[in-house]
């Protein structure tokens, strides 16, 4: 099921960064501080209640003419246009200005549905100016205050009330894959080029193809669903210019696979846009496979592969587990070892380790390196389980997890990467005190 997408927009200053922080929480930092990964997040998900959505954080909207004002426009833009909801954040404290109006007359021409989010009503100027905000037409508004959580409650029941409840996937058994990449990597060549050389059953199945960019196939009796990012929605000049906000449209296509293919042009090499969708990917929790297209351009190949796979490792140190796949999608070159891959990593991001060896692996890394004491305190680790796959995730039972320190935790990840095979996909590890709830 695709989740909806709500956007946050307004003018400048008014309190839409906190408010994203408030409703994507603990979300927000969870590779906050890996190398490669960037910080700037405009991109989130929310849960609440039965309820879960995208959430797009946007810069702010005024009057003034500069080139970065411009593409601030732009990409907010891109934003409402992607958007099932828009939250439009105005700042109760200083009142209504010109720029609301400038932000106003987008939403209007957007025709999207519309929640007025009056931010700062726990300021003493707040109530000078609340009912000032009428005057710019829509039928919803809410006072809230996203540095105290005031109001935001009653602002999601509304944001929410006719989005659909989370349900299970109907088909559990479709291995889903996303194509995910930079605007002209050759992601939609490298679909076709799947699917022509696999010579692959097309399903005409009622429900199974569910967006004009999905394309169903089977692979040696594996049931796909390959995603193709390039085409989705219109392509107008918003989506060529704002090149760094096409994950916007790459977000619901990773929130619904269960593989991601991210896309490297090897013409040009790596670009931090590429590190900003691997970044996703890994939030969102996928296996991924690393796919260098257009090989067929590269000369001295076997030099030029060692090369860039060490720059690939260098780059992408966030996600050194993930397989690294050399094709040309014009071509179909080496095509052929790509999906042998994207099986292998599915399979290990569904995998299950008995609880018993386990806690041997544990055990046994601990021993053979006990963490430091600190003022006195050494962590002890009692017991680990394994409580879910998708990626495999882990439980781990602790005297106190605040004893945990990141590199720590690194080293009994690749403790448990030499144990067993997680190649192409993350792995979660969850630090409990002992007696905590889930235990």
């Amino acid at each position: 099921m695709k989740k909806p997408v709500v956007a946050l927009v307004g003018r400048p200053n008014v309190g839409k960064s906190t408010i994203f922080n408030r409703l994507v929480g603990h979300k927000v930092s969870i590779i906050e501080d890996t190398p490669g990964v960037t910080r700037d997040r405009i991109y989130g998900e929310v849960k609440f209640e039965d309820y879960q959505f995208h959430l797009i954080d946007t810069g702010g909207i005024s009057l003034e003419s500069d080139a970065f004002q411009e593409e601030i426009k732009m990409q907010a833009e891109l934003a409402i246009d992607e958007s099932d909801v828009v939250i439009f954040v105005v700042d109760a404290k200083e009142g209504l200005t010109s720029d609301d109006y400038i932000v106003r007359d987008m939403l209007i021409k957007s025709q999207k549905p519309v929640v007025v989010a009056m931010n700062k009503v726990d300021s003493k100027e707040a109530k000078n100016h609340l009912y000032d905000f009428y005057e710019l037409g829509f039928e919803h508004y809410y006072n809230v205050s996203g540095e105290q959580n005031e109001g935001i409650y009653d602002l999601l029941l509304q944001v929410t009330h006719e989005f659909p409840k989370i349900i299970e996937e109907e088909n559990s058994n479709l291995l889903k894959l996303s194509v995910i990449g930079r605007p002209n990597v050759g992601k939609s060549s490298l679909v076709n080029a799947l699917i022509g050389e696999e010579k692959v059953i097309v399903s005409n199945v009622a429900g199974t193809t569910r967006d004009a960019i999905d394309t169903p196939f089977t692979y040696h009796g594996t049931d796909c669903v390959v995603i193709d990012t390039a085409g989705l929605r219109k392509r107008g000049k918003i989506y060529e210019k704002i090149e760094k906000y096409s994950y916007l449209r790459s977000m619901k296509a990773i929130d619904r696979s269960d593989v991601c293919l991210i896309v490297l042009n090897a013409e040009e090499g790596i670009k931090e846009h590429d590190k900003h969708i691997a970044g996703y990917a890994l939030e969102a929790g996928k296996a991924v496979v690393i796919v260098v297209n257009k090989w067929d351009t590269v000369d001295n190949k076997d030099e030029k592969m060692k090369e860039f796979t060490k720059e690939i490792r260098a780059n992408f140190q966030f996600m050194t587990y993930a397989p690294i796949v050399f094709l040309s999608a014009l071509t179909t070159k080496r095509i052929h070892t790509l999906m042998p891959e994207v099986l292998k990593v599915y399979e290990n991001s569904k995998k299950q380790i008995k609880t018993s060896l386990l806690n041997d692996v544990i055990e046994e890394a601990y021993l053979l390196n006990m963490p430091p004491s600190y003022k006195g305190k050494r962590l002890k680790i009692y017991y680990s389980k394994q409580v879910g796959t998708n990626p495999p995730t882990f439980d781990i039972q602790v005297n106190s997890k605040g004893l945990i320190h990141f590199s720590y935790e690194r080293y009994l990840e690749n403790k448990l990467r030499e144990s067993f095979d997680f190649e192409g996909t993350p792995i979660v590890l969850q630090f409990k005190n002992k007696g905590e709830e889930d235990f």
